[in-house]
């Protein structure tokens, strides 16, 4: 039920996404000195944790045939409440409980919408995350740009601009992350009932399977990690900007997955494929900014990757009826 890197006659989209990854490397490294020093390739790995925790949690629900394109949206929005309750003089362990609570709250929404409602998943995460934005921007929020004041030497500060023994924690938090999704997918119930669910809802809901309850469950863990990986983005750099919501960050998320090897139609993926996806754009990306090209230009560069990451996963992961017929990505 479950698959890593998709195969087509013999060939693993993953060791492909490896062997390109490692030529971006070698090509970058040969061309600027700067790229290959050890500063920075922590560096690279550093900021590239947040979005594999992301990719991580898009992961998640892409296996369950579906798509979250409110994580961006949930991480600022609850980050950016944390902030403001503790900037107020809340106690930052009770501000963090709260600010769980919101991006749980999204995230049941969205699996309401989507398991009960029936409505495709791609357009209800993508309403919730304008709604969402929106709402508590309006009614919680006093500006955009919320930063830390309070709490400045506390255990909170550390989640994001700590290390140990010189690892960066927001690298070590992702590999937490994805050990503790590997070990979910791969060996609990409930996981297995997710690639179940991801590969034929119809015989899932047949043998017994809790079609519905999975759904809840899968966009309530996304919205969770999202939340840690607003902890993390607010802390590292002391504050949080939530028009972030607005960006392009979620295609960057998508690009993640999908170069990696996890399949669009559902039911194939590993956490491994997005952390080799991860790699791959985050080489790409601190090459480019090393080489000064214009944000615009990387757009471009991103969206024809995603666009051909698309294309392949077609050809390696045909669309049956069913899936057609769902209307979801």
């Amino acid at each position: 039920m479950s698959g890593g890197g998709k195969k087509a006659r013999g060939i693993s989209q993953e060791g492909i996404v490896i062997a390109i990854s490692a030529v971006i490397f070698l090509v970058f490294a040969v061309t600027q000195p700067v790229f290959r020093t050890p500063e920075n390739i922590l560096s690279l790995i550093q900021n590239v944790s947040i979005l594999g925790i992301l990719a991580v949690a898009m992961a998640l629900t892409i296996i369950g045939r579906g798509i979250d394109l409110s994580l961006v949206a949930i991480m600022a929005v609850s980050a950016a409440w944390v902030l403001q309750l503790s900037n107020n003089g809340m106690p930052i362990g009770l501000a963090c409980l709260i600010g769980l609570g919101l991006a749980l709250l999204i995230g049941l929404v969205n699996g309401i919408l989507i398991a009960y409602l029936e409505i495709p998943a791609i357009f209800a995460t993508l309403a919730i995350a304008t709604a969402a934005y929106g709402f508590v921007r309006s009614m919680l929020l006093e500006d955009n740009l919320i930063y830390l004041k309070a709490a400045q030497d506390t255990w909170f500060k550390v989640i994001g601009s700590g290390d140990v023994l010189g690892v960066p924690n927001p690298v070590i938090l992702f590999a937490i992350v994805a050990l503790v999704v590997h070990l979910f997918l791969k060996h609990a119930v409930k996981g297995r009932f997710l690639y179940a669910m991801g590969e034929n809802p119809s015989a899932a809901r047949i043998t017994g399977l809790p079609n519905r309850p999975m759904v809840l469950l899968q966009y309530l863990l996304a919205a969770a990690i999202a939340f840690l990986a607003g902890l993390i983005m607010a802390t590292s750099v002391d504050s949080i900007e939530t028009r972030i919501a607005r960006s392009t960050l979620v295609y960057d998320i998508i690009l993640v997955v999908v170069i990696g090897g996890v399949g669009l139609a559902g039911g194939k993926g590993k956490v491994r494929n997005v952390i080799v996806g991860t790699l791959m754009i985050g080489i790409l990306l601190n090459g480019m900014t090393i080489l000064n090209t214009p944000y615009t230009i990387q757009n471009i560069i991103k969206s024809v990757i995603l666009l051909a990451a698309i294309i392949v996963d077609s050809v390696m992961n045909p669309r049956d009826e069913q899936t057609s017929q769902q209307g979801d990505i």
